[in-house]
């Protein structure tokens, strides 16, 4: 039997609070916008929406914005699968949900992710998670119709976390730098440092 296709979807959306409100993933990890990392850690995908507005320099995509603009992951996860379906994304396919601040993301962490799933019949999905054990849910790798099914009625505002939750999640031990993502000056200075 062949693997499913994988799509990706990219949520780049926010406020960045605790960075002053900068446009978080275009701060640059050794000369790189954060979010150049992300989609290029998703070369495996055929096809790779990102959920948020457009930046310049950010080719090989397809853009989509939550509404209302906002509205929380969630939203955009919503969001973000509806115009994959657009893209040909069928009930069987496999979609990678990643945060578009990952500093530490990979082609081979999205692998690990992927084949965690594809090799077993009884999850939903596949998550990092950090070394302190919290799941990384905007890090991993799922069935098409088990995130389509979770999503609530009103997705707006609602929690991430209660979300997928409820799916059957497969836990991938990630390190510390693998699973970095950057929501502070302390986190982006740590980031950079990693990446010399």
């Amino acid at each position: 039997m062949s693997q499913p296709v994988l799509y990706g979807i990219v949520l780049a959306g926010g406020s960045a609070r605790r960075l002053s409100g900068v446009d978080k993933p275009m701060l640059t990890i050794g000369g790189i916008p954060l979010l150049r990392r992300v989609v290029d850690a998703l070369s495996a995908a055929r096809e790779i929406i990102v959920v948020g507005q457009p930046r310049e320099g950010i080719d090989g995509v397809h853009w989509t914005q939550e509404d209302p603009p906002g509205a929380g992951p969630v939203a955009a996860l919503a969001a973000g699968l509806a115009r994959c379906g657009e893209r040909g994304c069928r009930s069987d396919c496999h979609v990678a949900v990643l945060a578009g601040d990952l500093a530490g993301l990979t082609a081979d962490i999205v692998a690990l992710l992927w084949a965690s799933i594809t090799d077993a019949d009884d999850t939903d999905g596949a998550v990092l998670v950090d070394p302190d054990g919290r799941r990384q849910w905007l890090a991993g790798v799922w069935r098409a119709e088990a995130l389509r099914t979770a999503l609530p009625a009103e997705p707006a505002n609602a929690a991430l976390h209660a979300t997928l939750g409820r799916l059957a999640v497969t836990e991938v031990r990630a390190s510390a730098r693998q699973a970095a993502d950057v929501d502070t000056e302390a986190d982006l200075r740590r980031a950079r440092e990693a990446h010399g």
